[in-house]
């Protein structure tokens, strides 16, 4: 199953290697705010709406972020946007934990948005013009798996800080660490190229205009693409920015417990990465997609919706996390082989981010049910629903598998 990557060159491999390090502590620095809504919730008394409020804050102004980044990225380079976007994300999550009041969290997660949305975008262009076709499938995908250990990293930095500290420093202290990523831009700078496919493409713009490639059919596709991904991440935001608040709050689980299902959640998420990369190869980027979207619904209704026991919800934290981010494997290489080089970074930084950014709406939506619902029905019921315009979306694509890119 990775035996691919002995076949990497020296340039593919170090691209994956800066792509996922990015991902990873992209991944970190976004978990940090789910992780510590529970002690904003008591240490400055914000209601559940306003804690919403700054979950979807950040992923609405990602959305300008992915689309500013997109466009840069086709113009000045995939490499060099990368490590902006790196390096701004990092010092605005870190800047948070220095905040004073609610008005300046707010402004400071919106700002870490630009930097969120943006690397996504810079960073999976790289790795589909860098990755050759026989295994972009797998090396997106495997990019995209990093996302949980980044996610494990702040939950066992959640367990450890506020198990040794108070939850009036815990919080700042889990926001400070959040500079760490700055550190992986020395690598890019150092060992990460420019694709050749990306030069080839400047020339080729400099003659004819990249916006001469925004054809009727480029637009249907793209707004089909963003409909997808704004299901795909509008379920994913619900889950990921409210379940721990969920199994803190709801099911009255401890620090330990909540860090402990939320482990088994990430394991799941890992495997299921890292399964869908595979399979994306396999079967196809669409299949892939849609196979992973039903499984997730059933595994929402069930984990959410259902009367279950805490121990049944343990061991399905496995499967729900394993079909919930898998399905995000794909979706890289899916909307890479859509679109042609010229425009690629534009087109799918604002199919993905556009997704995001409505997608991002979502855990306002449960926040503010939340207050005439039980948190777990309002989780659910909103996953259900974006789940299921994912799949309408992800189904009026063509299957892209095998297709080389698109001059």
């Amino acid at each position: 199953m990775f035996g691919w990557l002995r076949d990497l060159d020296t340039n593919e491999r170090r691209a994956l290697i800066a792509c996922f390090g990015g991902w990873a502590l992209d991944a970190m620095d976004v978990q940090i705010y789910s992780l510590v809504i529970p002690a904003l919730l008591t240490v400055w008394g914000i209601s559940t709406a306003q804690a919403g409020v700054l979950g979807t804050v950040t992923l609405l102004v990602s959305a300008f972020g992915g689309l500013l980044a997109g466009m840069l990225a086709d113009r000045i380079g995939r490499v060099r946007v990368l490590q902006i976007t790196i390096l701004w994300y990092s010092v605005f999550t870190c800047l948070s934990g220095f905040t004073a009041n609610y008005t300046q969290l707010f402004i400071c997660r919106a700002l870490q948005g630009l930097g969120f949305g943006g690397e996504w975008a810079a960073g999976a262009v790289l790795m589909a013009e860098t990755i050759r076709d026989k295994y972009r499938g797998r090396a997106v995908g495997t990019v995209q798996s990093g996302y949980a250990p980044g996610w494990a990293v702040a939950a066992i930095a959640y367990t450890v800080i506020f198990a040794l500290l108070p939850s009036t420093l815990g919080w700042r202290l889990m926001f400070w660490i959040g500079i760490l990523p700055a550190l992986l831009v020395i690598y890019i700078r150092a060992f990460v190229p420019e694709p050749e496919v990306f030069h080839r493409a400047q020339v080729r713009t400099a003659r004819a205009g990249s916006w001469a490639n925004f054809t009727g059919p480029v637009i249907t596709r793209t707004v089909i693409c963003a409909v997808m991904t704004t299901g795909a991440q509008g379920g994913a935001y619900a889950l990921i920015t409210w379940l721990p608040t969920y199994l803190k709050v709801q099911r009255h689980l401890s620090v330990l417990g909540t860090g402990g299902y939320l482990t088994v959640v990430i394991v799941g998420s890992f495997c299921g990465f890292l399964t869908a990369a595979y399979l994306a190869d396999l079967f196809g980027r669409r299949n892939t997609v849609c196979l992973f979207a039903v499984c997730a619904t059933i595994m929402v209704f069930v984990y959410m919706l259902l009367p279950i026991t805490d121990t049944a919800m343990l061991f399905l934290g496995f499967p729900l996390g394993f079909f919930w981010n898998g399905m995000f494997s794909p979706m890289g290489p899916f909307l890479s082989e859509l679109f042609p080089t010229a425009i690629r970074g534009t087109a799918q930084g604002f199919a993905y981010n556009a997704g995001r950014g409505i997608g991002a709406l979502f855990p306002t939506f449960v926040g503010i049910m939340s207050g005439t619902m039980p948190l777990g029905r309002a989780i659910g019921t909103f996953t259900l629903i974006a789940y299921g315009v994912m799949l309408v979306a992800a189904l009026s694509l063509p299957e892209t598998k095998g297709r080389a890119l698109p001059a």
